[in-house]
């Protein structure tokens, strides 16, 4: 089996989806993208930057590699002379595993196709599924992806998800810090959130990290009450929106609230850094639509006592389970219309009931 012609057919089509794709992002949401895949091209460390120089020189080879690909199709995956369809992952995982190698393949926010090859660390199971836990990667795109689950398994990216857990905590807002100190105290004893210091304990860091993105996704293969074919027609119908942002929210909040979700796990565990890693990196509507999650993190830290977070995640999954039925209904309600326009108008006015500013706001 000839790997490397394996891997540059894998990364034509990464590169072809970039080619494509790279417009769903803002200017700021690209440039980050580039780096980390600048960083991974050249095998460095997240902490790691080179010259400005060299790093706008790939940047320009890849904006001139992406032109050539603009009109170019994803080709398949031939191995042992056989071709198989890119996104046919259980038939190509089937050929690579032996091999300790794991193929991804799907779509991402805003319907985004993306790929990657990567080296396997190591098989283990979690509540009856199966956990692949990849190492080096071979191939990718421009997505920093953690974690996801293929074909009923989940699968955790490790060097992405280091240099994702990076800029977490590099580039982490202001309303996260006080529970990114407060993670860092209970994991490692860190006294302040100075990067030098994170960088020393970034293993630690990321042995507790990890289990977040894990457990997501486990949550997310448990979680019953958002539908998944509701769920892919409604990203489907609805991409770039408003709505695509709260069906992901939804969708999210459901698996780490629910039993097999990350915050359970903790609670659990009385994982006190992972519960404070979690809360540091809330952001986009959870904190606005679940604020019951902040008051709750603030009474545990004030008072130490688990049933307050315990209660205060129960509150919220049935809160988002709700909602998820509420905006649901809706939805269904445009398709009986033929009316999709007017589904999404109904279901954006319940955000700006919740709180939510309009865009113009």
């Amino acid at each position: 089996m000839n790997i490397d012609r394996i891997t540059r057919q894998i990364q034509h089509n990464c590169d072809v989806s970039d080619a494509q794709h790279a417009g769903i992002y803002s200017i700021c949401g690209l440039a980050l993208r580039l780096r980390d895949l600048y960083k991974w091209n050249r095998r460095l460390s997240p902490w790691e930057e080179d010259e400005a120089k060299a790093v706008l020189e790939w940047i320009g080879n890849q904006e001139d590699l992406w032109e050539s690909l603009s009109d170019a199709e994803y080709g398949p995956i031939t191995i042992d002379r056989k071709k198989i369809d890119a996104f046919d992952t259980e038939m190509i995982n089937a050929v690579l595993t032996p091999h300790g190698l794991f193929y991804g393949a799907g779509y991402a926010n805003s319907l985004k196709p993306t790929f990657f090859l990567a080296k396997i660390e190591d098989r283990l199971e979690l509540n009856g599924k199966i956990v692949w836990r990849l190492g080096r990667e071979l191939a990718r795109d421009l997505l920093t992806l953690p974690a996801f689950t293929q074909d009923g398994q989940v699968v955790l990216r490790t060097e992405a998800a280091i240099m994702f857990l990076w800029d977490q905590m590099a580039y982490i807002q202001n309303s996260g810090r006080a529970a990114l100190a407060f993670a860092l105290v209970a994991c490692c004893n860190l006294p302040d959130t100075n990067l030098k210091g994170i960088r020393r304990h970034l293993d630690a860091i990321f042995r507790v990290q990890q289990m977040a993105y894990i457990r997501h996704e486990l949550g997310e293969l448990d979680e019953q009450v958002f539908d998944l074919e509701t769920w892919r027609h409604m990203l489907s119908d609805f991409p770039h929106t408003t709505v695509e942002l709260l069906v992901r929210t939804l969708k999210d909040v459901l698996a780490d609230t629910g039993p097999q979700g990350p915050l359970s796990y903790f609670i659990t565990q009385h994982n006190r850094a992972g519960l404070g890693f979690y809360m540091a990196f809330s952001s986009g509507l959870v904190p606005v639509l679940f604020g019951e999650l902040k008051s709750g993190f603030d009474a545990f830290i004030q008072r130490g006592e688990w049933h307050a977070i315990a209660s205060a995640v129960e509150t919220v999954h049935q809160k988002a389970a709700n909602y998820t039925r509420e905006v649901v209904d809706l939805y269904a309600a445009g398709c009986r219309k033929g009316d999709l326009p007017w589904a999404r108008a109904a279901i954006e006015e319940t955000l700006y009931e919740r709180g939510v500013p309009k865009k113009d706001e």
